[in-house]
């Protein structure tokens, strides 16, 4: 047995938990990679013109998909809600990539751990799901988590902060679409077409802003473009590993993770009330995912049991 089928055996024999740690560290690693070359490059490069890098070359990488399954993984009739899941991912992605230019990149991962709430206000809103008190509370508590982040009132304000957290309400929208697409779409179609919807609206944007990058500057671009094709992967397998709650609990891994790129690359280090904020979020984030997979499961249970 050759040593990566050992070491590919041997990995899969760990608790799931501990497999969904290591891929949500990747994903917080290959995230805030991403975000930190987008800082580095937006110095002599629009924002704008990276996303139009990143969406090409996430694309490119993306495109092993239609050789590994063929055309047919091309096939869909759902193109206008790909067309609709295509502007919210890229104004996600402007969200993300403004916010990284402005604020710590440990602050974004923060903000990030909102999503659940952002994600459970829209399912009451749009989706109709009843919200019963400890729904409401659990939101409450992520707002005041997400309040210890932002200190409105206490830190000066910075518009990075807005950004990220439209970035987040964007995402939040696209994971809708993705549910949605899910029951009728072979995940890799939704993926791929993620890629072909979101190029063509970042490349016009784009001309709009354009400056020829250097060749330094390219390779940084490819390099954008496999770490947001990775973080795609290894978040989707972290849910594989392990169930929802426990991996809502392992996200806080972003966290550090997120902090000690921000300081070996920009020595910026966050502020005590980041890491308690978060915590609080996280807090949050768990009983709302603890809720929906208790409702799962009282769901699935046959009348009479």
């Amino acid at each position: 047995m050759e040593i990566s089928q050992r070491i590919e055996t041997w990995f899969a024999g760990l608790p799931g938990p501990v497999r969904a740690g290591f891929w949500i560290s990747c994903t917080g690693a290959t995230f805030t990679g991403m975000m930190a070359i987008s800082r580095h490059l937006s110095a002599d490069l629009h924002i704008f013109v990276i996303i139009m890098f990143r969406s090409l070359f996430g694309l490119t990488f993306l495109s092993a998909l239609v050789f590994r399954g063929g055309t047919r993984i091309l096939h869909t009739k759902r193109f206008k809600l790909y067309s609709i899941r295509g502007v919210t991912a890229y104004l996600s992605l402007v969200g993300y990539f403004y916010a990284a230019t402005h604020i710590p990149l440990a602050d974004i991962s923060a903000i990030i751990f909102t999503r659940p709430v952002f994600a459970c206000i829209a399912a009451i809103l749009f989706l109709g799901e009843l919200a019963r008190g400890r729904r409401w509370a659990a939101i409450a508590i992520g707002f005041i988590g997400g309040l210890i982040v932002v200190r409105p009132g206490f830190a000066e304000f910075n518009i990075g902060v807005l950004f990220a957290v439209g970035a987040v309400a964007m995402t939040v929208f696209n994971t809708i679409f993705i549910k949605s697409l899910s029951f009728t779409d072979h995940p890799d179609t939704i993926a791929i077409y993620q890629g072909l919807c979101v190029a063509p609206i970042a490349f016009i944007v784009a001309m709009f802003f354009w400056s020829t990058p250097s060749w330094e500057q390219f390779a940084w671009l490819i390099a954008m473009g496999a770490l947001g094709a990775a973080t795609q992967r290894t978040l989707a397998r972290s849910y594989v590993a392990a169930d929802a709650t426990v991996v809502t609990v392992l996200d806080f891994l972003r966290l550090p993770i997120a902090a000690l790129i921000g300081l070996f690359f920009f020595g910026e280090w966050p502020v005590v009330w980041v890491w308690v904020g978060g915590a609080v979020i996280v807090a949050s984030s768990f009983l709302l995912t603890q809720r929906e997979v208790n409702d799962k499961d009282v769901n699935k249970t046959p009348p009479g049991h």
